[in-house]
C-alpha cells in the first residue's frame, strides 16, 4: 500500500463521478475509489486508487501494484490522475473570466487522462457521431467481447488482437462497416510500427496531429479529444464538438448554438488552458 499526498484543491469525488459514466470503469463511490488498468512494458497492472483526503488536502492509498514494475506503475498514475499539476492557477486564471461560475461550481476537478493512449484512440473512434448512451453500450459491447478482465477491471483488446479480427465480427455488434475498420486499422497500424505511441508523447500538438490524421477514420475531433484525453495537452478547443456548443449555448443563454466564430471569441481569455474550459463546459451538462 503506498500513500500519495498532493497540493489542493484537488476533487476526487467528482472525478469518480465522471469516470462512473463509463460502464467500463470499475468504480465505488462509497468507498470513493476506482481500480485503473495499465499496461506497463506490455504487462497488464490493475491499481486501485482510493481518495483518503479533502478537496483542499487531497491524499491517495493505492494498492494491487506490490511487484517490480511498482514505480512505473506509480508514474504512470501520477500521470493519469494530473497529481503533479497544481489546480488553483488555473482556477485563479478563470476568476478573471465569464467562466468564473463554472470553475466555482466544478471546483477542483482535474484533468483526467483515459487509461491508456491506444484504447483512449480506439474508443474516440467508436464513439464518433453517436450519442453518448449508444456510444458507451458499443463500447462496452467491443472491449467484454475482444477484450479481458482482470482483477475487476476491464482492459480493451490488444492490438495483435484486434488486428486480427474480421469486419463481420464487429458488425455483429452494430459497429458500421466503416467505424469497424478504423479500430482495426489502428490495431493494424500500431502492429506495423506505423503507429507508437511512446513517440506521440514527445511530439508537439501539430505533429500528432498530422500523424494521425493520415490514419483512416481519424478527423481533427478525434485528434483533438485524443491530445486531450490521451495525453492530456492542457490547451484544446474542439469547435465541432456539439457538448460544447450545447453548454456554451446554456451557459451564454442563447437562442441557437454559436457559430465557430463565436466560439473563438468567447474564448479568446481562456488561454492557455482551453482543454480545462473544455472540461468545465462538459461537466455543466453532464
Amino acid at each position: 500500500m503506498e500513500t500519495i499526498n498532493i497540493q489542493g484543491p484537488y476533487n476526487f469525488d467528482l472525478v469518480l463521478d465522471r469516470l462512473k459514466m463509463d460502464p467500463l470503469h470499475h468504480v465505488d463511490l462509497q468507498k470513493r475509489a476506482v481500480k485503473v488498468p495499465m499496461m506497463i512494458k506490455n504487462e497488464p497492472i490493475v491499481a486501485e486508487v482510493t481518495a483518503i483526503g479533502t478537496t483542499d488536502h487531497p491524499a491517495f492509498e493505492i494498492s494491487g501494484i506490490e511487484h517490480s514494475l511498482k514505480e512505473q506503475a506509480l508514474d504512470r498514475l501520477k500521470e493519469l490522475f494530473k497529481w503533479h499539476l497544481p489546480l488553483d492557477g488555473i482556477y485563479n486564471h478563470f476568476q478573471q473570466t465569464d467562466l468564473k461560475e463554472l470553475f466555482t461550481a466544478h471546483y477542483g476537478t482535474p484533468l483526467v487522462l483515459d487509461f491508456d493512449p491506444y484504447s483512449c484512440l480506439l474508443k474516440c473512434i467508436v464513439h464518433q457521431q453517436l450519442n453518448l448512451k449508444f456510444a458507451h453500450t458499443l463500447t462496452e459491447r467491443f472491449v467484454k467481447t475482444f477484450g479481458f478482465q482482470q482483477d475487476g477491471a476491464w482492459f480493451y483488446p490488444q492490438p495483435e488482437k484486434l488486428a486480427q479480427i474480421k469486419v463481420e465480427e464487429l458488425r455483429e455488434l452494430q459497429f458500421s462497416g466503416r467505424k469497424a475498420e478504423y479500430a482495426i486499422g489502428v490495431a493494424t497500424a500500431v502492429m506495423d510500427g506505423q503507429l507508437d505511441f511512446e513517440k506521440l508523447k514527445n511530439m508537439s500538438d501539430a505533429d500528432i496531429h498530422d500523424k494521425l490524421i493520415k490514419l483512416r477514420g481519424v478527423g481533427p475531433w478525434t485528434v483533438q479529444n485524443f491530445l486531450m484525453f490521451g495525453l492530456g495537452r492542457p490547451n484544446l478547443y474542439p469547435l465541432a464538438d456539439i457538448g460544447i456548443q450545447n453548454a456554451l449555448k446554456k451557459h451564454y443563454q442563447l437562442e441557437a448554438k454559436p457559430t465557430y466564430a463565436e466560439m473563438e471569441d468567447y474564448a479568446k481569455d481562456w488561454h492557455p488552458y482551453l482543454s480545462y474550459a473544455s472540461l468545465y463546459l462538459w461537466r455543466s451538462i453532464e
